[in-house]
């Protein structure tokens, strides 16, 4: 079935996708996330994901948490470099009620004082708990290496120091800033009418004053390879390879994406996995990935392994890239990766709640989603000598960065 979809007068957007399901998922994309924090606001559009649940006009915390999760629906939130996202999955009966409370959550937090200083030490938790797992930390200091210098290469969470002076006017002049209607987008997979979906969306929303963002993001521009070796109290060695890659709106991203998977993806058969774990014993885990953002993207190999075994590691990862850049696929190779990665994208969006999150993404980033059908089309179009070009561009030696923390 076709998408449906509406914008409001104010500049708000509603996508929905009707499904026979008893269970229904909505969610509210804004279009605001870490790189556009100013220098003394690091971390603060992660923390606004947490107390926005706080508090609002009228209701307490206990009331905002309870509204939906009374019901036996669930409450979440995520926020990434580029977005915010408050989602809910509920009964398709409380539609009205779960749009009641996004609107009501959003558009009235109070952030009471109390509140945000119990919550900082909740956030600063998650920070030290990164901190304690260098395999989470490489993938946050690699892109600050990557990015260096850009709002693009800032962790998520910020740091325990900037945490410490946000305010309430803080939080509210982030969200006057960016929270813009033009700038969010309600995405609904469910089982309800489009027309009162509607009803209830301009019921809730169309009172909110249209305005827009006043600061474009800066772009990112003037990279520079680096390498960096740093010391950690870790009984392994953690490394990663990589460099900036295509962004969302660059036609060149779904053959990169086929790149990427077979490179390290989220299969056994990778050919990262079948060199370092396979033939040669050497890493536990191993993975390569890729991110594309509205303007920019990062290409990244990530492997951990004993010190002994590092640099021989490091050579087969470097040997497997050569591989790509010299080798042309075959015409089963390129079959076989491209009927990979379309199953592997056919059953993500057999969840729906997968599906909603991946429609608001598309929406926020070029407005529009494409069919399932249309990206199949585009990945079997990938010819095995566009792959090897965009292979010796994107892994060129000279290009590639690297960070490793070494055992202390």
């Amino acid at each position: 079935m076709e998408l449906q979809t509406h914008t409001l007068p104010n500049g708000i957007r509603l996508v929905h996708q009707s499904v026979p399901s008893k269970v229904a998922h909505i969610g509210m994309f804004i279009n605001a996330g870490t790189r556009d924090e100013n220098d003394r606001e690091h971390g603060i559009a992660h923390f606004i994901e947490h107390t926005i649940f706080k508090g609002t006009e009228k209701r307490n915390v206990y009331q905002v948490l309870n509204r939906l999760e009374n019901v036996g629906a669930d409450l979440n939130a995520y926020t990434s470099k580029e977005e915010t996202c408050i989602y809910a999955t509920f009964l398709n009966e409380y539609y009205d009620r779960t749009l009641e409370l996004f609107q009501d959550i959003l558009f009235h937090p109070t952030f009471p004082e109390k509140e945000l200083e119990k919550e900082k030490q909740v956030v600063m938790d998650e920070i030290r708990s990164y901190q304690d797992n260098p395999a989470d930390q490489i993938f946050d200091d690699f892109e600050d290496l990557v990015f260096a210098g850009h709002p693009l290469g800032k962790n998520i969470l910020g740091t325990v120091k900037s945490l410490k002076h946000f305010s309430r006017e803080d939080l509210l002049g982030f969200i006057r800033r960016n929270y813009c209607p033009e700038e969010i987008v309600v995405v609904s997979v469910g089982n309800v009418e489009f027309p009162k979906l509607l009803r209830l969306v301009t019921k809730y929303f169309s009172q909110t004053p249209e305005r827009r963002k006043p600061v474009p993001r800066l772009p990112f521009e003037g990279y520079e390879v680096v390498t960096r070796l740093q010391k950690k109290k870790t009984f392994m060695v953690h490394c990663m390879v990589g460099c900036p890659g295509y962004s969302f709106s660059d036609e060149r991203r779904i053959p990169l994406a086929l790149l990427n998977n077979m490179l390290g993806g989220p299969i056994l058969n990778s050919r990262l996995s079948l060199a370092l774990r396979e033939r040669n014993g050497l890493t536990y885990h191993n993975e390569s990935n890729y991110t594309a953002y509205s303007d920019a993207g990062i290409v990244s190999i990530y492997f951990g392994t004993d010190p002994a075994q590092y640099e021989k590691a490091l050579e087969i990862v470097h040997q497997e890239l050569a591989r790509i850049r010299n080798q042309k696929l075959t015409t089963l190779q390129l079959h076989t990766i491209q009927k990979q990665l379309t199953g592997q994208l056919a059953i993500a969006q057999e969840s729906n709640l997968g599906l909603m999150l991946s429609m608001g993404k598309n929406f926020l980033l070029q407005d529009k989603f494409d069919s399932l059908e249309t990206i199949i089309s585009k990945i079997n179009d990938s010819s095995a000598e566009e792959l090897l070009e965009i292979a010796n561009d994107i892994f060129d030696p000279v290009k590639l960065s690297m960070l490793t923390f070494q055992v202390r």
